[in-house]
């Protein structure tokens, strides 16, 4: 039987064994993880992985310096059934049919955002029974309230139509009320921790965002530095 992965933040989180030789790509993204509430184990081998233990989900680059990562993947998978969701810049169809059929339980290719990483580890864990749940499921502030488990939010009674990213924007900034969140550091959780395109985009999305809540002053801007969430009404 698979491990129970319906775990919250507050208790203790889910473990995730990341399987990754690159520092350029491991520390930002393990540090991302970390913030979205998961425990993250970082092994640098294929060696280490299989000797590793006591985690929820694996993550798994196939570019080992010791090992075929398809090997990797097989022995895991023939040893225990935790989840494995193979991470690697092997993008061939070939490849990703070799990963799934050795008991991968999904393939994601880089690049890729950060916020599909999250929804893909969230989605296989449906898929085996379980449930990532958000810190708290619901964030409020006055009259907004942000429901991060169904993705709705609403101010007062009304519902409001948001787009995947311009709800992860504002859930993000609705972790610290208050909080001034520096542009890389949003344009890193919500686009990509890799990101390397204009920054316009994250104004177009501010500004969308906005109209949206009713009232611009819901958002605020830190000139040249990047912007925080505040209740319009409070005194």
């Amino acid at each position: 039987m698979r491990p129970d992965i319906a775990k919250v933040r507050d208790g203790g989180g889910v473990h995730l064994l990341m399987v990754e030789d690159d520092d350029a790509i491991a520390v930002p993204m393990a540090r991302g993880l970390e913030r979205e509430g998961f425990n993250v184990s970082r092994v640098e081998t294929g060696e280490a992985a299989l000797a590793a233990s006591g985690y929820d989900l694996v993550l798994l680059d196939l570019g080992m310096p010791d090992m075929d990562g398809f090997a990797i993947c097989h022995q895991l998978r023939a040893r225990s059934d935790v989840p494995i969701i193979v991470v690697t810049a092997r993008g061939d169809e070939a490849d990703r049919v070799v990963g799934l059929e050795l008991g991968a339980d999904d393939y994601l290719v880089k690049p890729f955002g950060f916020r599909e990483l999250v929804a893909r580890i969230r989605a296989v864990a449906r898929r085996v029974g379980g449930r990532i749940q958000d810190d708290g499921d619901a964030r409020t502030l006055g009259a907004l309230t942000i429901d991060v488990r169904t993705h709705r939010v609403t101010i007062g009674d009304e519902e409001l139509a948001l787009t995947p990213k311009e709800f992860d924007l504002l859930a993000l900034l609705a972790e610290e009320p208050g909080a001034l969140f520096e542009r890389g550091t949003i344009l890193e959780r919500v686009w990509d921790p890799h990101w390397y395109g204009p920054t316009k985009t994250l104004d177009v999305h501010v500004a969308t965002l906005r109209k949206k809540l009713g009232n611009p002053a819901w958002v605020e801007t830190v000139r040249g530095v990047g912007f925080r969430l505040v209740d319009p009404d409070a005194g």
